[in-house]
């Protein structure tokens, strides 16, 4: 068997457990972002469960409208109904500080009222998009999950990321090369307060280097600097002139001190590395 057939088998094996995974759920109410990941899950839920399958999406402070706004019109695409409602992570204290265990404060939350909806519209089971991939890194927002019955598909059927696109292509969904995203809040430092403006500054930031034509990019923020992350194979034109005039310029006039680029080149989770002196408040328990 060659590696092309063997890496079909494998993708037709892991589909046949998502499906019977999600036919043992019954009904579910799928915890959607518009991601790579939280896409995949809801086309393959509805696709088989049909109206038992819905859309819930929060509207929240911590993520650009961009986000929404793809997340909207792929659902109204598909035909699949979706409740849309108002997240404010800002108006939680605990959040706001940032400690280690911030993304747990605002999983617990925010899946709490996705909870609430799904049992409003008589839906069994929320069901949410992490992958075998996240385990690999530090997500204190897997104990929320844990802890409030949320289910995830893709971890229990062995979906890897990469498996997830192929599959996301193979449906011919527009996400399979969707750069990966996260919340603005994991641009900061922990310890380092997060508010609106900040949000604002970095959101600002990310739009202008992906308006630039950049794939994947961060802009990490430390106190008032900016560290920028671009894939490694995009660094040179980030620093020839005139674009790295252009952008020290416009970062300048969003707020921040001092511009600068790492690199290493872009790295999911890169902020927690300042976990590691955190002690036991940086392990997911």
């Amino acid at each position: 068997m060659t590696d092309a057939e063997r890496g079909q088998k494998a993708y037709f094996e892991k589909m046949e457990d998502l499906k019977r995974i999600l036919s043992s759920l019954g009904s579910v109410a799928v915890a959607f972002s518009g991601g790579v990941d939280s896409t995949f899950l809801l086309k393959a839920a509805h696709d088989l469960l049909g109206e038992r399958a819905i859309a819930v999406t929060a509207s929240a402070d911590t993520f650009p409208g961009r986000e929404q706004t793809e997340a909207e019109e792929f659902c109204k695409k598909e035909g699949i109904r979706q409740i849309v409602f108002a997240f404010r992570a800002l108006e939680i204290e605990q959040f706001c500080q940032n400690p280690p265990d911030r993304c747990y404060i605002c999983k617990k939350k925010l899946l709490s009222q996705i909870a609430e909806i799904a049992r409003e519209n008589q839906m069994a089971f929320v069901v949410e998009g992490s992958n075998l991939d996240d385990n690999q890194d530090y997500r204190p927002g897997h104990r929320a999950v844990a802890e409030l019955g949320i289910q995830s598909p893709l971890r229990e059927a062995h979906f890897s990321k990469a498996e997830i696109r192929l599959c996301s292509r193979e449906l011919g969904l527009f996400t399979w090369q969707k750069p990966s995203f996260a919340c603005l809040a994991t641009r900061f430092a922990y310890g380092e307060t997060i508010t609106a403006q900040k949000l604002a500054m970095v959101g600002a930031a990310e739009q202008l280097l992906l308006d630039l034509g950049f794939a994947q990019v961060r802009v990490r923020m430390h106190q008032s600097m900016a560290r920028i992350e671009v894939q490694q194979t995009e660094l040179a034109r980030l620093v020839e002139e005139p674009l790295r005039r252009h952008v020290e310029e416009e970062l300048r006039r969003l707020g921040f001190s001092y511009v600068t680029v790492d690199l290493a080149g872009y790295h999911s989770g890169s902020m927690n590395k300042t976990a590691e002196a955190c002690g036991g408040l940086c392990t997911d328990q």
